[in-house]
C-alpha cells in the first residue's frame, strides 16, 4: 500500500515522500530586489529538517512587473541565483527535493505602475486597469519564463512548477472570463500557456519532470468547471507536463479565502478527478494537515502527493510528528530523536 512515506520517482526526481511544501507567499523581500533573504532561508530549510520530501518554492516572478507585491521573490536576473543555490544547496543536505514555482501576477500584480492581462479587465472596482498585451508583448512573456527557468537550471532545482493558478496570468490566459482577445491567444485560451511549457522544456534536462499548478474551479458566476479544466489540463499535459498541481479560485476568491463548504480535502476531488482523466500524477492541497486525511488520500490514491500548507506554517515539523505517531522513528533526524 502506498502511504505518506512511500517514495516516488517521476523521469530523474526521486523523492522520498509523498509529503509537499506547497509555494506560499511569504512577503519578506525588504529591498525589493527579488532575492531571497536569510528569512526564506530558514523558511524552507527548517521544513527540510522537518521531514518534507518536496520543497515548493513560493511564486517567482519573471520579471519585476510580474509579481504580487515588489517584496516578493523574483528570477530575472542572474544576480538572483547564488541565494537560491544557496537554499537548494541545504534542501539536499536535508533530504528534501527543491523546486520552485515560476510566476507573473499579470492584472494582479498590485505594485506595477500599469498590470499587464490577456485583456484590460481589471480583477476588482479597487484594482488598477491592465494593459492588454500585445503580440510582440506576449512573446517576450513567453522568453520571461523560458530564462528564468535556464536560471532554476542553473541554481540546481530538481524540477519547476509553472504557475497557472489562483487568477495569475497563465491562469488569465485560460479562463474564459478573463481572455476576450480576437487574436490567436483568444481563439485558443491554453495557447499561451502550452507555448510557456514548450519554452520551459527547451532549457531544462530532458529528464526533470515539470509541474504545472492550475484552478481546477472558478467560484464566479461563469467560472469554469473541472470538466473545463481537464480539457485545460489535457492541452498542457500533450506539451510536456509531467505532474499537474490542483487547487481552485483566483478569479474570484480562492478556495481557502473562506467560501461556503469549505472543509478538510475539499480540492482533492479535483485533483482525483484530473487524475483519473488524463492518468497523470497530482498533487492535492487544501486544508489536509490532519495525518488521517492527509493519509486517506494517498492511500486511497486520490492523489500522489499532499501539500501542507497552513499546517506547515505553524509546525515546520509536521512530517515528524506524523512519522512519530506511525512509529517511523528512522526518517526523524538522530540528532532530534531524543526528543521524539
Amino acid at each position: 500500500m502506498t502511504t505518506l512515506f512511500s517514495p516516488f520517482a517521476s523521469k530523474d526526481l526521486h523523492v522520498k515522500n509523498r509529503i509537499v511544501l506547497p509555494p506560499m507567499c511569504q512577503y519578506e523581500v525588504h529591498k525589493e530586489d527579488g532575492i531571497p533573504t536569510d528569512w526564506h532561508f530558514v523558511h524552507y530549510v527548517s521544513r527540510a529538517v522537518g521531514g518534507f520530501g518536496l520543497i515548493i518554492l513560493e511564486m517567482t516572478a519573471v520579471e519585476p512587473d510580474g509579481r504580487i507585491t515588489n517584496r516578493d521573490l523574483g528570477l530575472w536576473s542572474d544576480e538572483h541565483i547564488p541565494a537560491y543555490k544557496r537554499i537548494v544547496n541545504q534542501l539536499h543536505e536535508y533530504g528534501a527535493k527543491a523546486a520552485i514555482q515560476l510566476g507573473h501576477a499579470g492584472r494582479k500584480a498590485t505594485d506595477a505602475a500599469i498590470p499587464v492581462a490577456p485583456s484590460a479587465i481589471p480583477f476588482d472596482q479597487a484594482s488598477k486597469v491592465p494593459q492588454a498585451l500585445t503580440a510582440e508583448e506576449i512573446e517576450q512573456q513567453i522568453d520571461y519564463f523560458q530564462q528564468a527557468a535556464l536560471r532554476a537550471v542553473q541554481a540546481g532545482f530538481d524540477t519547476i512548477e509553472i504557475h497557472g493558478a489562483h487568477g495569475y496570468l497563465l491562469h488569465q490566459f485560460h479562463s474564459p472570463l478573463t481572455n476576450q482577445r480576437e487574436d490567436e491567444y483568444g481563439r485558443d485560451l491554453t495557447r499561451f500557456g502550452v507555448k510557456v511549457v514548450e519554452a520551459v522544456k527547451k532549457v531544462i534536462p530532458e529528464s526533470m519532470p515539470l509541474i504545472m499548478r492550475v484552478s481546477a474551479q472558478e467560484y464566479v458566476e461563469g467560472g469554469y468547471d473541472v470538466s473545463y479544466a481537464i480539457d485545460i489540463c489535457r492541452a498542457y499535459k500533450e506539451a510536456g507536463i509531467d505532474i499537474f498541481h490542483i487547487t481552485s479560485g483566483g478569479e474570484g476568491p480562492i478556495g481557502s479565502g473562506g467560501r461556503p463548504g469549505v472543509e478538510a480535502g475539499y480540492q482533492v476531488p479535483l485533483a482525483q478527478a484530473v487524475r483519473e482523466a488524463l492518468a497523470v500524477p497530482v498533487i492535492a492541497v487544501g486544508k489536509l494537515e490532519n495525518p488521517a486525511d492527509a493519509a486517506r488520500v494517498v492511500e486511497s490514491e486520490q492523489a500522489d502527493f499532499v501539500a501542507i500548507g497552513r499546517g506547515a506554517l505553524r509546525n515546520p515539523f509536521w512530517a515528524l510528528h506524523v512519522a512519530q505517531a506511525e512509529g517511523n522513528k528512522e526518517v526523524i533526524p538522530a540528532a532530534y530523536q531524543r526528543a521524539f
